[in-house]
């Protein structure tokens, strides 16, 4: 069983490692939390769930000292038939920024006299122009009411057995203020208070709070954007009349109305009218997309020209749309393999911290002969080297990057997949419906010489094989027939063979259509037909028996979009391969269409399989691009799977990345935004690393004041944030 968490409280990275450790303490519990998202994702073994219930995680949560709930599904409401926006956690959250602002206006006017008196002190004034008390009136209300969170979160942190953000900056903050109220009350020769060092840190550490927050807030956007896309209300047609009512009142089958300029509210097939829908929103489409009657309309795109009038064929959750942002959701809140240093690191960072920083007063102090010196350096080690940067390295760019990508019609299905798809350097291509439109057409049809059969015979014998199929050949035969109107005689014992062909009893007789490898290993002579053939035509054999009654010719048009993908694979370094059941001289037309070099054909899904593998173990890093049915063992094998075209929940689950239109292009811009997000996750790291590799010896070293130190720390979990956010700027090259 799956649950997702909201939790609330978190600070830091090193307090998602800590939650995700109390989680994990439970019995049958594996729990993954992410900073950035503020979610938990569990998953409880079967064992477990009669013991472990939503409530037994929520208070687990709540004992190590932070919030949750259960996360809200924004796709469904009461009666699970409204896609609709968690508005009560939006205006929470709007509401809590806006009170960490009201508290940041508050302490940045308490801390106007501070810097007016570090101003003086950089011109030669002395340190102490503010007089003690003046400064303690000033630093106290910052340091115990608008700090009071540092305390709390630090106290909830220590009594758990572990130690973050919180605890560093009040331990570091509490230091400089005891320090300067001791000088102040029990006068010390030669010392001065350093009460602004403590105001002051807290100061730029709640602004770089708020920076972070309004930043996290933007990188989550296109997740927003998409969610908006559906309307609140639809036009729904009844006995001839038309009402506007809520989403939750539509249900599948119900007709509506979709008005020129309207938004299509639910998913749905077009019964009366044509027009040109701008799909961009959903598949990244920049041009309006003719359709007519019978053509699917999904929720979320825009009604360009004239009326049409629709039946419901899915609504609520079960929409496109909702299918999309739920896996934008999960996406974004997945982890990646490169971030499991990072999260090693920082399970251990605070607690070393604070070694540190007692080693550095121990040092100082005996160096120096000043403590009260060597205090403010252990004080400034333990403000700068704050992991929140480490905590949001990978997720945020995780999070920009994936929205961005679905943005342009690319569906990743988690951060794994993402990561894995940055090295492929070779890509397979299935041919039928792949890299060729997936509309045969019959071109021929060719008699055995010693078959008994008419032409329309064969090819209503042919196509009572082939209407259970799905496969597009299988579907032009039928279509073929159809066209001539031609009776189709029942068929029993139907059974396929995947991605090989059909056999089924007729008449009493087996009969066996499909590729002329496949009849051959049925035992049937196809010798007197293996020459008929055209270029670019695919070969169906049908037989009676072991008797060859004749080929049918079947020719497929290749995608506008085949050969600008393949030179743009090829600008990535990248192999496109060919791999098709077709025979030779079809795959060899297709291919030099496209520009592809290497062709393997007459392939079994097996086979596709087969060599997959042997790529891997040569070490490539495989990508599979196929129609998710006769390429489902290759699909699987691969170490990245692209569905060309969704329009089910089948392909959205299947593959590790779904392509939302039939534009070839788009897998070399799925591989390019996945390496361009995944520099951004390495500069970020970089980043975060070397933040505290050079900032906490410095500040050792007395190179940083404790100013210094918090404006450093409030602007490195910024700066790594803000990077994420140039993601935003990748924009498709093809």
């Amino acid at each position: 069983m799956l649950v997702d968490l909201t939790i609330s409280g978190m600070t830091c990275a090193a307090c998602a490692a800590r939650l995700e450790k109390v989680l994990n303490r439970l019995d049958g519990v594996s729990a993954q939390v992410n900073f950035a998202t503020e979610t938990a994702h569990i998953e409880i073994a079967e064992s477990a769930i009669a013991v472990v219930t939503a409530d037994t995680l929520i208070a687990a949560v709540q004992r190590a000292g932070f919030d949750a709930k259960l996360a809200v599904d924004p796709f469904l409401d009461a009666d699970a038939h409204a896609l609709s926006i968690p508005q009560a956690d939006d205006e929470k959250r709007a509401a809590s920024l806006k009170r960490e602002r009201n508290m940041l206006i508050v302490a940045a006017l308490l801390c106007l006299p501070f810097l007016w008196q570090m101003v003086l002190m950089l011109t030669g004034q002395d340190h102490d122009v503010l007089p003690a008390w003046v400064q303690f009136l000033l630093a106290a209300p910052i340091q115990f009411v608008i700090g009071a969170r540092f305390y709390k979160g630090g106290w909830h942190a220590l009594r758990n057995g572990a130690a973050n953000m919180d605890v560093l900056v009040a331990l570091g903050t509490s230091c400089a203020f005891l320090l300067s109220l001791t000088v102040w009350l029990w006068p010390l020769p030669d010392q001065h208070v350093y009460f602004e060092a403590s105001a002051v840190i807290i100061t730029l550490v709640l602004f770089g709070k708020w920076l972070e927050a309004r930043a996290r807030a933007r990188a989550s956007t296109a997740l927003k954007s998409l969610m908006a896309l559906q309307p609140n209300t639809v036009l729904r047609l009844s006995n001839g009349t038309v009402e506007s009512v809520s989403l939750a009142h539509i249900r599948p089958g119900d007709a509506y109305l979709v008005r020129a300029g309207d938004t299509v509210p639910v998913d749905g097939a077009i019964t009366a009218g044509h027009s040109a829908l701008n799909e961009a929103m959903l598949t990244g489409e920049s041009l309006p997309i003719y359709k007519s009657i019978g053509d699917a309309v999904y929720a979320g795109t825009v009604n360009t020209s004239g009326a049409l009038e629709c039946v419901a064929t899915a609504v609520g959750h079960t929409t496109l749309l909702a299918g999309i942002v739920r896996q934008v959701a999960q996406a974004q809140s997945s982890r990646a393999p490169i971030q499991r240093l990072a999260d090693r690191v920082a399970a251990v960072f605070v607690p070393a911290v604070l070694g540190i920083a007692v080693l550095t007063l121990l040092a100082n102090g005996v160096a120096l002969g000043d403590w009260a010196q060597a205090l403010l350096r252990a004080t400034a080690v333990l403000v700068i080297a704050c992991p929140c940067a480490l905590g949001l390295a990978t997720p945020t760019a995780l999070i920009v990057g994936v929205g961005r990508a679905a943005q342009a019609g690319i569906l990743i299905k988690n951060a794994e997949a993402l990561e894995r798809a940055e090295r492929i350097d070779t890509v397979l291509f299935d041919k039928t419906g792949t890299l060729t439109t997936g509309a045969p057409h019959l071109v021929a049809l060719h008699l055995h010489p010693s078959s008994s059969l008419d032409e329309n015979a064969l090819l209503s014998a042919a196509a009572a094989l082939e209407q259970g199929v799905s496969h597009p050949l299988a579907q032009a035969i039928v279509a073929a027939a159809q066209a001539r109107s031609l009776a189709l005689p029942d068929v029993t014992g139907v059974q396929q063979h995947s991605g090989l062909g059909v056999s089924a009893d007729l008449n009493g007789e087996t009969w066996r259509i499909g590729s002329p490898a496949f009849l051959q290993t049925q035992g049937v002579d196809i010798s007197a037909i293996e020459s008929l053939s055209e270029a670019s035509a695919t070969r169906v054999v049908i037989a009676r028996g072991a008797q060859c009654q004749g080929v049918l010719l079947l020719a497929d048009t290749i995608r506008d979009s085949a050969a600008p993908m393949v030179a743009a694979l090829r600008a990535q370094r990248i192999t496109p391969y060919l791999v098709t059941g077709d025979h030779e001289r079809a795959a060899r037309s297709m291919a030099r269409l496209a520009g592809i070099d290497e062709i393997r054909t007459q392939q079994s899904p097996q086979d596709k399989r087969a060599l997959v593998m042997a790529l891997q173990q040569t070490h490539r890093v495989v990508g599979m691009v196929g129609d998710g049915v006769n390429d489902a063992p290759a699909l699987a094998q691969a170490d990245v799977s692209f569905a060309m075209g969704a329009g089910s929940g089948s392909a959205l689950e299947a593959a590790d990345m779904t392509l939302l239109r039939n534009d070839l292009t788009m897998v070399a811009d799925a591989i390019d935004l996945s390496r361009a997000t995944l520099r951004k996750i390495r500069q970020n790291l970089f980043f975060a690393f070397v933040y505290n590799v050079l900032g906490i010896p410095l500040a050792a070293l007395g190179f940083l004041s404790p100013v210094l130190a918090g404006a450093a720390m409030a602007l490195s979990s910024v700066s790594v944030v803000t990077n994420a956010l140039l993601l935003k700027r990748w924009r498709k090259t093809h």
